[in-house]
């Protein structure tokens, strides 16, 4: 098979895991950082004022 039929199995790669900061599955694989603190491309968390910021399941303020 060649086509549509194939880009079906294209998407079954995974594309977040773990992260080793803040605990959710938010690590990009393919981009080395994380979707929800940052980690892996700042050293401050990725946070903001109208947001309420759960590290390592642990709510900050």
């Amino acid at each position: 098979m060649k086509g549509t039929p194939s880009f079906g199995k294209m998407s079954k790669k995974v594309t977040h895991i773990k992260c080793r900061r803040c605990g959710r599955v938010a690590f990009n694989v393919a981009k080395g950082y994380c979707a929800a603190c940052g980690f892996g491309r700042s050293k401050r968390m990725r946070r903001y004022s109208w947001q309420n910021k759960k590290w390592n399941r642990k709510r900050i303020k």
